[in-house]
């Protein structure tokens, strides 16, 4: 009897494993930062509104910011952010599609990986390297990075007035919490 029940657990474990290493996570509220220090203002904005999916076999991650739920300290600057800058009505989105690089599914002790993938924002489209922690957790995985993005290469034009105020870098930090996601 006792080695049948060691059978069952030993069985029931094998299944719960094989089942969440094949599935899919999704991070619903993930959160983006960006932050531009200039000497004469830092400008800084967060958004709680980030989706993201994670497959932890393919390796591969997709994130979708949409880009009016960034809060700013000042409603002007998310004013100028939104309608002079990003240009959101005509880019309400920015994208993320990637691959983690010598990414350990057995792994039980966080990772620091290379991200690669292409970042769109407005209507550019770049290739992108992220270094990026990678933690599984018992609901899943959390991953976290920093990058810097250049603004010239994403098409956005600062007048020649106000570019002591605007960084050329911009770095944007990022946390996403995955949960378990069933199709």
């Amino acid at each position: 009897m006792n080695k049948f029940l060691l059978v069952v657990i030993f069985s029931s474990f094998f299944s719960l494993t094989v089942i969440s290493q094949t599935s899919e996570f999704i991070e619903r509220q993930g959160q983006v930062t960006f932050f531009s220090y200039t000497s004469v203002e830092n400008i800084q904005a967060t958004n709680n509104q980030v989706l993201s999916l994670f497959n932890p076999n393919s390796q591969e991650i997709a994130v979708s910011i949409l880009m009016r739920a960034f809060v700013f300290k000042k409603s002007l600057m998310h004013e100028h952010f939104n309608e002079s800058y990003i240009e959101s009505d005509l880019y309400p989105k920015a994208s993320f599609s990637g691959k983690i690089t010598g990414f350990d599914t057995t792994e039980t002790e966080p990772q620091t990986r290379i991200i690669k993938g292409n970042f769109t924002l407005k209507d550019s489209t770049k290739p992108v390297d992220v270094k990026a922690t990678i933690v599984k957790t018992e609901e899943g995985y959390t991953i976290s990075g920093t990058l810097d993005i250049m603004i010239d290469d994403y098409n956005i034009e600062v007048p020649p007035l106000l570019s002591p105020n605007i960084s050329k870098k911009i770095e944007v930090t990022f946390n996403f919490n995955y949960a378990s996601y069933e199709k």
